[in-house]
Order: structure tokens, then sequence, then C-alpha cells
């Protein structure tokens, strides 16, 4: 394979037509953004509001590829529940190799105190003051580094761009302990992505088809 190159989708793609989202991030905010190009672009309205935006930015599969998962999920769980099936009736050994998922690993450092760092979700603050995150909420929950070892999760501070998905975040959150379409309704109007491509009336209406489509597992919401 030719240096600096990879497979993608059957093709040898340059690096340089990869991660674009990130990378334009970098150039116009100066710091280094973590997530990847497919999330992130979920996360900001510049760059999946536009037919040509999707063009210039996204790329397929996890790096922007618009509907990969909803086109792809239904695949993928049939396999892997195929596959846990199989298991559990011994048709085929439960013989994985352990993978990078974070349970245990996140044991080992405790017990064996052996430091491994990850990404968690922490809050904030735990004492309402010195938010890891200093321009989110101190009460909001965070995806940082933390390094595990015996003395427990311990967080890294950073600076963030997604203070107004936290209010939305927040919003959501009480649509759903007040059962309430219309905070529901309210917090989509608050998601950055949602109101750079929608107006408040189609907001509206996409939430309340949203919630007709689910209404068996969404009891008692008015």
């Amino acid at each position: 394979m030719t240096k600096g190159f990879r497979v993608l989708a059957g093709k040898l793609t340059d690096p340089n037509d990869l991660d674009l989202v990130r990378k334009d991030r970098m150039i116009h905010l100066g710091a280094f953004i973590t997530e990847s190009s497919g999330h992130l672009s979920e996360y900001v309205p510049y760059y999946r509001k536009r037919k040509e935006l999707l063009e210039r930015y996204a790329r397929p599969h996890y790096d922007g590829e618009s509907s990969f998962y909803a086109n792809n999920w239904p695949t993928w769980r049939a396999g892997g529940d195929r596959e846990l099936m199989d298991m559990l009736s011994g048709k085929v050994p439960i013989d994985w190799d352990r993978s990078w998922e974070y349970a245990s690993w996140i044991i080992k450092a405790r017990e064996k105190d052996s430091p491994f760092r990850i990404h968690g979700n922490v809050m904030n603050s735990t004492d309402g003051r010195d938010a890891l995150i200093s321009n989110l909420a101190a009460d909001g929950c965070v995806e940082v580094a933390c390094m595990v070892d015996r003395n427990g999760i311990n967080p890294t501070r950073y600076g963030a761009l997604c203070a107004s998905n936290m209010a939305m975040f927040d919003l959501g959150a009480t649509a759903a302990i007040e059962r309430s379409k219309e905070a529901a309704i309210h917090a989509l109007m608050l998601d950055p992505l949602t109101a750079a491509v929608c107006s408040p009336a189609e907001i509206k209406k996409m939430t309340l088809e949203l919630f007709a489509a689910e209404k068996k597992f969404l009891p008692s919401y008015v």
C-alpha cells in the first residue's frame, strides 16, 4: 500500500482528505478537537446544513457520511444478535479476546494500581466550584480524559465549545422529568445543528411526529 494512504470503501484514500471537520475546527479555533469529524459535525451548526457543505466536509463511514448509522444499524444489530444467541445456546464457543471496552481495564487499574487513561463521563464539579471545563455549568456531566488507578478516577481540566449543547441537554432532562412535549420542543430549538437547519415551526412539527411514532414507549407526555 502507498505510504500514508489507507483503504476506505475499497479505494486508496489520501489522509489529507480525511477528518476534514476536525482540521477545519483547528484552523478556526486554534485548538485540537478530540471528537471525530463524524460526531463533531453533529454537535455544531456549521457543516451539515447544506448539500455543498456536506460534499466539502463529510467523508464515507465514520468520517461524516450522512445517515451512516441509520443505514447500517439494522445489519449490525441483526448480525450481533445472531452471534450472541449462538453463544448462549452453545452453538459457538465464547472465546472473545479481550477488547478495548473500558470496564475490565478500569477494574484492573483500580485493583492492581495499574494506571490506565480513559475518556470518562464525570460531574463537571464535585463541590460546586472549580469546574473541570470552566466555561460549562458546574452541575453538568462532561466527558474528559481521566487517569484511573488505586486512587480512583482522576479527571483532567479542559475548555469546551459545547455550552449551547449543555443548555439543550439540561432542558431535555427537564422534558423527561416533567414528561413535557413542550420542553422537548424547546430543547431541540436550542440544539445548534437542529436550529441551523430547521425553523421553529419545523422543529415543533418534527418533534410531535417523533412523539407520535414512539407513543407506546413515551406514556404520559403532554
